[in-house]
């Protein structure tokens, strides 16, 4: 079990957060807090894999409570969770040691496995420099919000495999796949193949790339 503490100053957030986690069966919430001397209270009685800190927080400041989190205890993880997508904001939580700043935007169905993959380690934390240099203004890496199968999914969508291909070749359903491709273009914030293909490449997200017609023909 993933033991994680989360704090928030709105009661109606920090339950929503709170249900998001519990349903996914191995994330165990040790704590939530409403403010920042909270926070820091619940790390130290329960010692938790992560922390998931909301960025304004009454009496101590989620900065505050970032930096003294990893100054007293170092192996714990905090990740950023915020309405803001300021860049410089970003960058101070991220050069502060903040593992991961997630927008509170996320679909609830995806926290989970956002967490799982920080505490992994295969979430791509950027620098100050290439927040600031980033076309989405600051927001994290859409494909980091991808599942492990959603990103299967978009290699074979790269390969320029049909709907009806990647059914044979995962062994799902052709509706499931439409479904997974479905959460992929909304996650990548694009419309169609083409449009997560060249997301895809451009961001590193797959090794291969097939031409944009055969993208589009294989979606017909």
């Amino acid at each position: 079990m993933l033991k994680v503490c989360i704090a928030d100053d709105h009661l109606l957030i920090l339950n929503a957060v709170r249900a998001a986690l519990m349903q996914a069966g191995d994330i165990d919430v040790v704590g939530a807090a409403h403010s920042g001397r909270e926070v820091l209270k619940l790390v130290e009685q329960h010692e938790p894999d992560l922390v998931l800190l909301d960025h304004r927080m009454p009496d101590v400041d989620g900065l505050s409570c970032l930096k003294t989190i990893k100054q007293r205890w170092p192996q714990v993880q905090v990740v950023m969770l915020s309405a803001s997508e300021d860049t410089k904001q970003i960058a101070e939580a991220l050069d502060a040691g903040a593992s991961a700043y997630i927008g509170k935007r996320i679909n609830p169905q995806d926290l989970a496995s956002a967490l799982r993959q920080v505490v992994a380690g295969v979430v791509y934390q950027r620098s100050a420099d290439s927040v600031e240099d980033s076309e989405s203004a600051g927001a994290p890496d859409r494909g980091e919000e991808l599942t492990k199968r959603e990103r299967t999914l978009l290699e074979a969508v790269a390969r320029g495999l049909s709907t009806k291909a990647i059914s044979r070749e995962l062994w799902i359903s052709e509706k499931t796949v439409k479904f997974h491709l479905t959460n992929i273009y909304r996650k990548l914030g694009v419309h169609n193949r083409t449009g997560a293909m060249r997301y895809a490449f451009d961001h590193g997200l797959v090794t291969s790339r097939v031409d944009e017609n055969e993208a589009a023909a294989a979606s017909a």
